[in-house]
């Protein structure tokens, strides 16, 4: 039975000529990743062809073992690629080492996971500014400031993640996530650990990213409910997409 996707999207809204014209800053060409059972090769991936433009917010779901998580950390330059090419922001992944990966997410790519991973002798405070001392600029207080705002924290920078409630605690890793201006941030099931309150502030928290800063956003989720936050809908099944409307 086929199924059916319902797109909501922003950037189909607009009327600027330009829209069409934009390069994807996300692009998968005939991607494959393969896992060994011993002999025996397990395609996750079998030839996904994906892009997102700049800009955008694109859910990709389906089910356990579909491949979407395995799409998610080759795009993110955490797995490598099998076969086939990973285009972000022009820079091809698939032709890196192990070092330019690293440099690359780390300049890139922003990273929000199921699991919160905040360090617990750290406060929220120091559990964001970490971030921008790794990336090497320093602390910037009025990026800490805008971010920290927007997601509803500046109360609870004190507070050690064993102070917090699941959906602060997923708050302060999305804050440490973007707070270095990442061109693209990939989430990975961030409600996953969340009650379905905490699920939809953290959900209306990442709208109001995309909607407010024009952050690119690719969450993966198996909840049909977590997709109607986002602009786009891509389903995969058994390692490939099997439906999405594109966003023009």
């Amino acid at each position: 039975m086929a199924i059916t996707v319902t797109i909501r999207s922003r950037m189909d809204e607009t009327t600027d000529p330009e829209r069409k014209t934009l390069e994807p800053i996300l692009k998968t060409e005939n991607l494959w990743k393969l896992y060994h059972a011993g002999k025996v090769e397990v395609p996750a991936l079998r030839g996904v062809n994906f892009d997102v433009l700049p800009g955008e917010s694109v859910a990709v779901m389906g089910p356990s073992g579909c491949g979407k998580s395995s799409l998610l950390y080759v795009i993110g330059g955490l797995a490598r690629a099998s076969r086939g090419k990973v285009l972000v922001d022009g820079n091809d992944l698939t032709a890196m080492g192990d070092a330019e990966r690293t440099k690359l997410r780390r300049s890139k790519i922003g990273f929000v996971f199921q699991r919160f991973n905040l360090l617990p002798t750290l406060t929220a405070r120091g559990n964001i500014a970490i971030a921008q001392y790794i990336h090497g600029d320093g602390y910037d207080p009025h990026r800490f400031d805008v971010v920290t705002k927007m997601l509803g924290l500046e109360g609870r920078l004190h507070h050690r993640p064993s102070e917090m409630s699941g959906g602060e605690q997923q708050r302060v890793a999305i804050a440490r996530a973007i707070i270095n201006e990442p061109k693209i941030l990939l989430a990975d099931e961030p409600t996953g650990n969340l009650d379905t309150k905490n699920s939809d502030i953290v959900l209306e928290m990442l709208r109001r990213l995309n909607r407010d800063l024009g952050q690119t956003i690719v969450m993966i989720t198996h909840n049909p409910e977590a997709t109607t936050y986002f602009d786009r809908v891509v389903h995969m099944r058994d390692g490939i997409i099997v439906d999405g409307v594109p966003a023009d």
